[in-house]
């Protein structure tokens, strides 16, 4: 921050509560709402007004150590967080730290609180973004320039999905991916950054963290950091950005934490009464201009599985994208774990993605829609005593679930089994077969965990 000018006035510290420090300002102009102080290297944001020309403030690190009576200076405007070419194949944190042994950052460096492009400048997302992964682009494609959730509770395979995205979106798409990790355990961040470099894809990601040991401070505002980032490529150089959040609802809960220190009284299941202003203060900013796109792909953790949750619900209303997965499909070894009922997009309209591959998703989800009514049936009677048209209903959606599951490059080396990429028109291809009966005489094995029509018909050679 050395490089931000000053503002005139001096400034004191009168109390500290834990992450909260509350600031006067007896020679000069009290700071705004969002503007950046620093107390002794300690930087801090403003967030109350109080009587008195006070004002109450949450740190971005330790308060253990500042006393009232400490000095301080206003930095003229809301944190500034490094952008461009700088930070590309780095490791940093809210700050602008380097958490990789790099060198430090100098500028450009651009206000962390910035507005949303207004409505003229914005562009909707009317163009897929493939990620090579079959149920998610039969299913619930994910739009260019658009959001997209992966709703899931503990366990589920959230954090492995987004992973998996981000390798392939860099491997086989032009521009950058961006990732912030809010509430990230330390294990896991190294995790991430190791698989990038053993992938060879550091060079085209940034990595921002604010990791759960931090306070609620960093926590919360490390999604609007990388988010800051991701516009300067948008914005400056016309380059389409890939925005990864894991995980959005620890973004809720520092915001909780952090409306709970300052005083404010809880709203609905405990939630702070600005959830629906915080979401929509980071949501409304990721979108795409007449230069370049930012396409976010956000997982969302669901509480107790509880997809009604108000965090959870909150955050529907900004997607185009709903990505479910879910925890029976999880236990079954179907991954990725997607919910082909409940996941979807706004995109799956014929005038978007055309009309075969609407036709083939309505379908696709009315067979497995079949068979989830006819599961209790089975169970109790065998699917022998079902109707002919039912049975062959019932092994068509088993197989077409099981040719929706791949093999992923993450998980390669637990599995020992190397990630598939399958390209949009060979998933409507392969689908397309199942639907038709053309390949009912294959065994329900030969589609589970294998790529294209092709790898399926060795795989069932091979069975036979």
């Amino acid at each position: 921050m050395e490089d931000t000018p000053d503002c005139n006035g001096g400034i004191l510290v009168t109390a500290v509560d834990g992450p909260v420090v509350e600031l006067a300002f007896p020679g000069g102009e009290v700071p705004g709402l969002g503007d950046a102080v620093d107390v002794g290297g300690l930087v801090l944001e403003v967030v109350q007004h109080t009587e008195g020309g006070k004002a109450r403030a949450f740190a971005f690190g330790d308060t253990r150590g500042l006393a009232a009576g400490d000095p301080g200076r206003a930095l003229g405007g809301p944190l500034r967080v490094p952008v461009g070419y700088q930070v590309r194949g780095r490791v940093l944190d809210l700050l602008g730290r380097p958490l990789d042994g790099g060198e430090g950052f100098g500028e450009p460096r651009w206000p962390l609180l910035r507005t949303a492009p207004t409505l003229a400048e914005q562009r909707p997302a009317q163009a897929i973004f493939e990620t090579g992964l079959k149920a998610i682009d039969l299913l619930a494609p994910i739009p260019e320039g658009g959001n997209t959730g992966l709703f899931g509770g503990a366990g589920v395979g959230k954090t492995v999905l987004m992973m998996e995205l981000m390798q392939n979106t860099v491997r086989h798409h032009q521009g950058v991916s961006v990732f912030a990790g809010v509430g990230e355990r330390s294990r896991e961040a190294r995790e991430l950054w190791d698989e990038m470099q053993e992938a060879g894809v550091l060079d085209d990601v940034v990595l921002v963290y604010g990791q759960m040991g931090e306070v609620p401070g960093v926590r919360y505002r490390t999604p609007l950091a990388a988010l800051t980032m991701a516009e300067w490529f948008r914005d400056e150089v016309g380059q389409d950005v890939l925005l990864f959040i894991d995980n959005v609802f620890r973004f809720v809960q520092a915001g909780n934490e952090v409306s709970g220190t300052f005083g404010r009284p809880p709203s609905r299941v405990g939630y702070q009464p600005t959830l629906a202003a915080e979401v929509a203060e980071l949501q409304e900013r990721i979108t795409s201009t007449a230069r370049a796109s930012i396409t976010s792909v956000q997982a969302v953790y669901v509480p107790a599985d509880d997809i009604t949750d108000p965090a959870v619900a909150e955050v529907f209303h900004h997607l185009d994208s709903f990505v479910v997965l879910s925890r029976e499909a999880a236990a079954e070894g179907l991954y990725p774990a997607v919910d082909p009922l409940h996941s979807s997009s706004t995109l799956l309209r014929p005038g978007v993605v055309g009309r075969r591959h609407a036709e083939l998703a309505a379908d696709a989800r009315r067979v497995l829609a079949k068979y989830e009514e006819l599961k209790d049936i089975i169970a109790l009677v065998g699917i022998e005593e079902l109707a002919v048209e039912d049975r062959r209903a019932v092994h068509r959606a088993r197989r077409l679930r099981r040719f929706l599951t791949q093999p992923l490059s993450v998980t390669q080396s637990f599995t020992g089994k190397e990630g598939v990429f399958l390209p949009l028109a060979q998933t409507l291809d392969g689908c397309e077969a199942i639907l038709s009966g053309e390949l009912d005489a294959l065994p329900e094995n030969a589609f589970y965990m294998r790529g294209d029509l092709e790898d399926v018909r060795r795989r069932a050679a091979e069975l036979a």
